[in-house]
């Protein structure tokens, strides 16, 4: 929860707009810098001076319907504060896409009607 000013002050750097979207999304008010954008058109913001700590970082999904597992490995590592720089600026994180690595993102089916379900192989016979 943010207070009154700090909501104020976020109305106005950011405008109605965008205000409008980010209540609607994530429920709250924030004014950053734009890092970058990743792959799937998520973009990533930084705010060191006015946030909160460990709430500094944050991504505006593309999609309206989103999940953290949108996220790919390297911005996640970003957010997560385990690394310091954004994957743009990393040499490690911005080594491309290895041959090892799926090419398309794979959502997580957790809880969906796509989920794995185990079935049984045993045949009962009376």
């Amino acid at each position: 929860m943010s207070t009154l000013a700090r909501t104020l002050r976020n109305l106005r750097k950011i405008g109605i707009k965008d205000y409008a979207h980010q209540l609607q999304n994530i429920g709250d008010t924030k004014a950053g810098t734009y890092i970058a954008t990743d792959r799937y058109g998520n973009k990533y913001y930084e705010n060191l001076e006015q946030e909160l700590p460990l709430r500094t970082r944050w991504v505006d999904y593309k999609d309206q319907e989103y999940s953290p597992c949108q996220i790919e490995p390297g911005w996640h590592a970003w957010m997560s504060y385990l690394v310091d720089k954004p994957p743009t600026d990393d040499a490690l994180l911005r080594t491309g896409q290895r041959a090892w690595e799926i090419p398309e993102h794979r959502p997580n089916l957790t809880a969906s009607r796509g989920a794995f379900k185990t079935y049984s192989t045993y045949v009962f016979f009376p």
